[in-house]
């Protein structure tokens, strides 16, 4: 690219990324909220008019799929719903990022109109399109493997729990207090659902839709099932609490078998040519210079 090239998408098209940006992060919904209360009870017009969604979000969802949204929204709540990146605000900063990619395609081609070229443009579009996808899916399969990992120990501290005479849900609590991690924010979370008002069954569907660890699912079904059929907790939580050690475990062993196979492509192209320069080299160039 040109240096005019360069100079327009550093003085234009940024920018104005930046500035739809910044308009897209601002905190919209609890300043409708605070106008929709205020206005409450004295000018329904005014508070209807306040919940009316921004026009720019209203065109990028009709851009957007339902499935597609939907399909964000479960990443989102895999991620655990991160205040810095709501639903609304991916959607309407995707269309805006496409076209920044776009727009920065169109200069890469009208300095060169190559297939190579081309292709870039159509690469960059697209990166730029799926990038606040790719934030979230890779937030959501850290969380969840954090999740994973505190499963065990927060089984086995339940357990502890009950077995010293408290009830499971103040056992949840207990265990979703004391700990910082994801799965402590889950429990609390469904804790709070059931506090509002929500059945006990589907609080608990609720923890294990908002999760893909097969682990964490399964405690939850099999609570549902104590629950339902007046099986003693504290023996469930027993039995979950064993198998989820043993499958932490086989994940260990899983990883370590194969750590030597990541290992190898490393060794063979960047170790041992090294290793061969340093040990044949000297060898290689005295041989030379006796040939000569």
């Amino acid at each position: 690219m040109t240096t005019l090239a360069w100079i327009i998408i550093a003085t234009v098209v940024l920018p104005l990324t930046y500035f739809a940006w910044s308009l897209v992060t601002l905190d919209r919904g609890g300043a409708l909220a605070v106008q929709s209360n205020l206005a409450r009870g004295f000018n329904l017009g005014a508070a209807s008019s306040a919940q009316r969604p921004p026009v720019l979000l209203g065109i990028s969802k009709r851009l957007t799929p339902g499935s597609y949204e939907a399909k964000l929204d479960r990443w989102l709540s895999m991620a655990g719903r991160p205040t810095s990146m709501p639903l609304a605000k991916l959607i309407v900063a995707k269309p805006l990022l496409a076209f920044a990619g776009a727009v920065a395609g169109i200069l890469l081609l009208a300095n060169s109109f190559t297939s190579t070229n081309i292709a870039l443009a159509v690469f960059i579009t697209s990166l730029s399109y799926f990038l606040p996808d790719l934030l979230v899916y890779n937030k959501g399969i850290k969380r969840q493997e954090a999740i994973e990992l505190e499963l065990p120990n927060t089984l086995d501290q339940m357990l502890i729990s009950v077995e010293a005479g408290l009830g499971f849900e103040s056992a949840m609590a207990r265990a979703g207090s004391s700990g910082d991690g994801p799965l402590a924010q889950e429990l609390m979370r469904t804790l709070q659902d059931i506090q509002v008002g929500r059945p006990r069954q589907e609080a608990y569907e609720a923890l294990a839709d908002r999760s893909s660890v097969p682990d964490l699912r399964g405690f939850v079904r099999a609570v549902i099932q104590a629950d339902k059929y007046g099986i003693g907790i504290a023996k469930v939580l027993r039995t979950q609490a064993k198998d989820a050690r043993v499958k932490r475990r086989q994940r260990a062993e899983e990883k370590a078998m194969k750590l030597p196979v990541k290992v190898l492509f490393p060794l063979i192209f960047f170790i041992f040519p090294v290793l061969f320069i340093v040990l044949l080299g000297p060898a290689a160039i005295n041989i030379i210079e006796a040939l000569s």
